[in-house]
């Protein structure tokens, strides 16, 4: 992990959190205003924003110049949007996210439940706009809200969210752990790899090649998420500790033991390494951010 890594990890935070922030702007001129703060909220609080950071990467490590905060922004907003709905108490119940009180807790239910339903199209507004601002024709700017939109619905997303809520008090062995992990988690994560790499024009044996990494960084990610639930505590988490256990939820912990499983997150990130080292690309923002997901405190 070096120091230049890092510190451009903190500098496309902060412009994706300008992005958001016209996003939310661009909410408040079209919604009931009770509904666009609830949106704000979700949009502006404290993250770590792997996932905009990981298209903002793919597409410089893919020779992409132009400002892609924007597009990047846009799986921000599908992300928010997930973890408002995950929240509910019709979900995960939860009270606290990134910090402070989660949407429906600080707006009520009915706000942050149509808040989330809003966020979906804003998402696939700013994928299109920031396509479109990079230079992109219609084709390219059709493919990418169309592989965001996938991610993030009954072939990604949200049916790794059905299978998880369907799963609860069940022991799932580890092959069908990983099924629920890659969509629930991964599918949006390697979307914004391969939404990157679509934005720089790269080629086929290289997009092939970043769909590999997103795919092992996704589930790394999913799987040190796993661990921080019951090694963690809630004041560094941002989000309550220990809800996995809570909800009967099969966990890599549960299923491997907590030092298997941080040794499988380990090789994951590995793994996503060796596929760029294969394919030839070499970006220490991209072999940073894989460690990352593996290595971060909350």
């Amino acid at each position: 992990m070096t120091d230049s890594s890092a510190a451009r990890f903190d500098a496309e935070r902060a412009s994706v959190a300008a992005a958001l922030e016209r996003i939310a702007d661009r909410a408040a001129r079209s919604l009931d205003p009770r509904i666009a703060e609830a949106v704000r909220y979700a949009l502006t609080g404290a993250g770590k924003r792997l996932r905009p950071v990981l298209l903002i990467a793919t597409y410089r490590a893919c020779g992409g110049a132009g400002d892609a905060s924007l597009l990047a922004a846009a799986a921000e907003v599908v992300h928010a949007y997930s973890l408002v709905h995950d929240d509910l108490p019709c979900m995960d119940d939860d009270d606290v996210r990134r910090g402070r009180p989660t949407v429906h807790k600080q707006h009520g239910v009915a706000a942050a439940t149509a808040a989330g339903v809003a966020m979906v199209p804003l998402a696939a507004q700013a994928a299109a706009e920031g396509a479109r601002a990079l230079g992109l024709d219609t084709t390219a700017q059709g493919d990418i809200v169309r592989t965001l939109m996938q991610a993030s619905g009954a072939s990604g997303m949200i049916g790794g969210q059905l299978l998880d809520l369907r799963a609860e008090g069940q022991s799932l062995d580890a092959t069908a752990l990983e099924q629920v992990h890659r969509l629930k988690t991964g599918a949006l994560i390697s979307a914004a790899v391969r939404i990157g790499a679509r934005a720089a024009n790269a080629d086929a044996p290289t997009v092939e090649a970043l769909a590999r990494f997103g795919d092992a960084v996704g589930l790394a990610f999913q799987i040190a998420d796993d661990v921080l639930d019951v090694t963690a505590t809630t004041s560094q988490l941002g989000k309550t500790a220990g809800k996995d256990a809570v909800h009967g939820k099969s966990t890599y912990p549960a299923v491997l033991g907590i030092e298997a499983a941080q040794a499988r997150a380990l090789t994951l990130a590995e793994e996503a390494c060796a596929a760029l080292q294969g394919a030839g690309i070499h970006s220490p923002d991209l072999t940073y951010l894989a460690r990352f997901a593996v290595a971060r405190p909350s």
